[in-house]
């Protein structure tokens, strides 16, 4: 009975792990390329300072 309930444990331990991994927000992620997206597109001209700006503040948060 004991053994049971410690493999289960262990399972419900190695999902939260998995989720935490999958769910948590990684350096160079989508707000990164984001961001270098609309760098590209101010540096090309395609966008204003100011729309530029506003953008930029949205993708930060």
């Amino acid at each position: 009975m004991l053994v049971g309930g410690g493999i289960w444990l262990l399972v419900l331990v190695a999902v939260a792990m998995l989720l935490w991994l999958a769910l948590r927000p990684r350096e160079g992620g989508r707000d990164s390329q984001a961001r270098e997206l609309l760098d590209a597109r101010y540096a090309r001209g395609e966008i204003g300072r100011d729309e530029y700006l506003e953008k930029r503040k949205d993708i930060a948060g």
